[in-house]
């Protein structure tokens, strides 16, 4: 029996529907047919695969030969936030990123403090809805060596990543819940293919939860909030897309 995961299903779509897919996960409209392929089993995804799997089972790492010779930038490029761009400007050398919410020792981290934290650094392919892939190197600090410095409060639920850019004045935002933040290879990443993480790709902090899909790594990290509810944020489904483009919440693969 075949087993068809979300990864190949839209895999699949990307090869079949190219009509369907625009130049960057960001500029994909709300077509009925995406959400329908975003929405497939997503309830029962996420239960069936709590229960039967490992917590911490890992996604597959690659080797350095099969890393893709270009990773393509999708999203935003630039924030067009001028504290975010005299931050750029800057390397980032006065940069904070904060820690809060429901949290015992809220915290405001500088980028050198966090790189000279330890780091994992992983192989591993993005998947992005629109139907392409891409396999890229990348190196920065476990989340949960982070909320262990914060120490999150019984009631918290959930990390919600505030981000630097916007679409059309509206911040940017993710979010998952603390199964994922305590997975081992949940980072942020401050490095890509052994360099600095460029402000394309999303300096100076990048979201990689490599079991989900390519819109939930979120880029331009400047805050990361614990909360117990996320109808508290945004308009209260999870993320950007989630809120205005109707994308799941759960988006693991």
């Amino acid at each position: 029996m075949t087993i068809l995961t979300r990864r190949k299903l839209i895999g699949s779509i990307g090869v079949g529907a190219g009509s369907l897919l625009l130049a960057g996960c960001d500029r994909i409209v709300a077509s009925p047919t995406v959400r329908q392929v975003l929405g497939v089993g997503e309830g029962l995804t996420r239960r069936t695969q709590r229960l039967v799997t490992d917590r911490h089972a890992l996604a597959r790492e690659f080797s350095p030969s099969d890393m893709s010779p270009s990773f393509r930038v999708n999203g935003n490029s630039m924030p067009t936030s001028e504290a975010y761009q005299a931050h750029a400007a800057q390397r980032f050398v006065d940069w904070r990123l904060v820690v809060d919410g429901l949290v015992r020792r809220p915290l405001a981290l500088s980028l050198a403090q966090i790189r000279a934290m330890p780091t994992r650094t992983q192989i591993t392919r993005h998947d992005c809805v629109e139907g392409w892939s891409a396999i890229g190197k990348w190196t920065g600090l476990p989340l949960k060596l982070l909320m262990d410095g914060a120490g999150p409060l019984p009631a918290a639920r959930y990390a919600v990543f505030h981000c630097a850019d916007d679409f059309d004045g509206e911040p940017y935002y993710e979010s998952i819940d603390l199964i994922d933040v305590y997975h081992p290879q949940t980072i942020l990443a401050w490095g890509m293919n052994d360099e600095l993480l460029s402000v394309g790709h999303g300096a100076p902090l990048r979201l990689r939860v490599e079991r989900q899909l390519g819109y939930k790594q979120a880029k331009y990290v400047m805050r990361v909030e614990l909360v117990d509810d996320l109808a508290k944020v945004g308009s209260g489904k999870g993320g950007y897309w989630e809120d205005s483009a109707d994308y799941q919440w759960y988006a693991g693969i």
